[in-house]
C-alpha cells in the first residue's frame, strides 16, 4: 500500500489517498504522479548516443546522421539488442517513464536475410521490457522502399525490410506474447518507405484492425519537398487524403505543417508524437505547439534516439523551444492562471496513453505511479499548486525516488532492482560492438 499526501490526477490534486497493490510493505509520500508513457523509442540508438557529434565535410543534417546510424545498426544482433534495450528501459523507469512504445525496425540479420526465427529481434525487445519491468507497446515497423520514388532499399537498409506478407506474419506471430503489460500495434515507417498499396493492404488486414498505428511524418523539410514533387501533396495532407486517420494514430514529429494540416490532425483525434531533444539534436525544427493546442490537438512525448532519457527534459524543451520561437513565456499554459508544468504533464500523459493503446484514466489508481523525492531541496516549501512546476523547471537533480509498475516496486530510493546486472551486460555488449 502506498499512501500519498497529494496524488495528482487529471481532475486536480487529491489529498490523503491510499493506492492499493503496492507490494513490499507500506510506504508514504508527499507528491505522487502518474508515470509518463514514452510514445516513441528506437531502443538500439541509445548505445550510439554521442557518437554522431563530429562535424562532417559539409553541412550536417538528419540525412548525414542517418548514415552513422545505419553503420551502427548493422552490427547489432538479438543479444546485443536485448542488453541495450534493458539498460535503456531501466533508465526510463528511473526517470519517470513507466510505459514505452517501441518503434522497432531492426528485423533481419545484417545482410538482410531473415533470422531462423523472424521474430528474434522483436522478442529481444519483449524480453528486455519484461526484465526491466516497464510496460511495452511493441510497434513492428513496415519498411519497404528507400524513397518516395520507390527505389529499392540500400544495402544498409536491407535489415529493416519486410514484404507486406512477411510483416503481417510477424504481427500474427507476436499475438501470443500479448499480456497486461505488453500491448502491440503497427507502425508504418514513413510515407517515403511504404508505398500506397502496401499501406492500404496493412491497414485493411484483420490483424491491424485494433491497436495503435504510428508513422513518422513531415519530420524534415526535404521530406516535404520530395512528397510534393512526387505525390503532389504535402505529407500530412497526402496521408489524410489516403487513410482514415483517427484517434488510433500517432503522427510522430509532424514538425512541418501548414495551417490546414495542423487543423486536420487536431480534429482527427490523432496524437502528435513530439520528441524535442531528438528533434533538436537532428536539426528537425520546432512543432507549432501554440496553434495546435488552441485547435484542441492531443500530443505526447518520446525520447526517440535517446540522446536524453528524461520526460522532464522533453517537456522542458518542448516549452523552451516555443519560448525561443515566440519570445513569450508560459506558452503551453493556454488559460490565465494555468500551471505550465501541470498542463504539460497532463496533456503528455493523456496523449501518451492514447498513443500506446492504453485506456484513458483520470488518475493513477491501477496505473503506474511515480513518487517524487520529499527530501530534495528543489521541492522545499512547494505545495500541490507548484510541485510539478518545480519538478520540471527547477534544475537537473533527479527527483523520481520510487516507481511502481504492475503492483511491483521497480525503483526504490532511486535504484532499479536489477540495475547493476543489467548495466554490466550492457557494457559488455557495447564494448563488443565497438570492437566489431
Amino acid at each position: 500500500m502506498l499512501r500519498a499526501e497529494f496524488l495528482w490526477t487529471a481532475d486536480g490534486w487529491r489529498r490523503d489517498v491510499r493506492i492499493d497493490g503496492a507490494g513490499g510493505g507500506g510506504s508514504c509520500a508527499r507528491f505522487v504522479l502518474p508515470g509518463m508513457p514514452n510514445l516513441h523509442s528506437h531502443a538500439f540508438q541509445r548505445a550510439m548516443a554521442g557518437l554522431a557529434e563530429r562535424r562532417g565535410p559539409g553541412d550536417d543534417s538528419f540525412w548525414s546522421w542517418r548514415e552513422t546510424m545505419y553503420a551502427f545498426a548493422s552490427r547489432i544482433g538479438p543479444e546485443q539488442l536485448r542488453a541495450i534495450a534493458a539498460q535503456l528501459y531501466v533508465e526510463m523507469l528511473r526517470a519517470g517513464y513507466t510505459h514505452v512504445c517501441e518503434f522497432h525496425y531492426l528485423h533481419n540479420a545484417p545482410d538482410g536475410s531473415p533470422y531462423a526465427d523472424p521474430a528474434a529481434m522483436s522478442l529481444a525487445i519483449v524480453e528486455a521490457a519484461r526484465e526491466a519491468g516497464i510496460g511495452l507497446t511493441l510497434l513492428p515497423v513496415l519498411y519497404m522502399t528507400g524513397g518516395f520514388d520507390g527505389r529499392p532499399l540500400s544495402e544498409r537498409q536491407r535489415r529493416f525490410g519486410l514484404s507486406v506478407e512477411s510483416y503481417l506474419r510477424l504481427l500474427e506471430g507476436l499475438a501470443p506474447h500479448r499480456s497486461p503489460t505488453m500491448q502491440a500495434g503497427i507502425a508504418l515507417h514513413s510515407l517515403r518507405a511504404v508505398p500506397e498499396a502496401a499501406m492500404q493492404a496493412v491497414l485493411d488486414a484483420p490483424v491491424a484492425r485494433e491497436g495503435a498505428i504510428h508513422i513518422h511524418v513531415a519530420e524534415q523539410i526535404g521530406e516535404v519537398q520530395d512528397c510534393l514533387g512526387i505525390r503532389g501533396a504535402r505529407p500530412v495532407q497526402w496521408l489524410f487524403e489516403h487513410a482514415s486517420v483517427d484517434a488510433r494514430w500517432c503522427l510522430v514529429h509532424a514538425t512541418h505543417l501548414d495551417d490546414a494540416e495542423l487543423r486536420a490532425i487536431a480534429q482527427s483525434g490523432a496524437v502528435a508524437g513530439l520528441c524535442p531533444t531528438t528533434e533538436a539534436n537532428l536539426g528537425d525544427g520546432l512543432f507549432p505547439l501554440p496553434d495546435y493546442l488552441d485547435a484542441g490537438g492531443a500530443f505526447g512525448i518520446g525520447s526517440d534516439s535517446h540522446i536524453s532519457v528524461s520526460p522532464v527534459e522533453e517537456l522542458r524543451w518542448l516549452e523552451y523551444g516555443q519560448r525561443l520561437a515566440t519570445h513569450h513565456r508560459n506558452v503551453a499554459a493556454r488559460r490565465t492562471g494555468e500551471s505550465v508544468g501541470q498542463a504539460l504533464w497532463e496533456r503528455a500523459w493523456r496523449g501518451g496513453r492514447q498513443a500506446a493503446g492504453l485506456p484513458p484514466m483520470t488518475d493513477v489508481d491501477g496505473d503506474a505511479p511515480i513518487v517524487l523525492d520529499d527530501a530534495s531541496p528543489l521541492l522545499a516549501a512547494r505545495t500541490e499548486d507548484n510541485a510539478i512546476d518545480g519538478f520540471l523547471f527547477a534544475g537537473n537533480t533527479p527527483l523520481v525516488r520510487d516507481v511502481l509498475v504492475g503492483g511491483k516496486w521497480v525503483v526504490r530510493d532511486f535504484r532499479h532492482h536489477d540495475q547493476d546486472a543489467i548495466a554490466a551486460r550492457y557494457r559488455k555488449a557495447v564494448e563488443a560492438l565497438a570492437a566489431a
